[in-house]
């Protein structure tokens, strides 16, 4: 699947690699420390919102999920 920003989906590729590989290898065993896709993550999120703004996108009142960010308690 391509990323809302045509300039996003290489980065958005090399996240999902990154992410479906430490999930498989890592977490999935009971390895639960760490992130190596940190990084990755936030150049792919800072790209989004720059092409979210580029293409006029509306996104007010919308919540987002992310690195150190919680899941609000009435969302099911």
């Amino acid at each position: 699947m391509n990323s809302v920003g045509e300039a996003c989906t290489d980065m958005k590729r090399k996240y999902d690699q990154c992410f479906n590989r430490w999930f498989a290898e890592k977490f999935l065993k009971g390895d639960g420390s760490g992130d190596p896709c940190t990084d990755l993550f936030k150049r792919y999120q800072q790209c989004i919102q720059k092409a979210i703004k580029e293409k006029e996108i509306p996104i007010e009142g919308l919540e987002f999920m992310g690195h150190g960010k919680e899941k609000p308690e009435n969302s099911s």
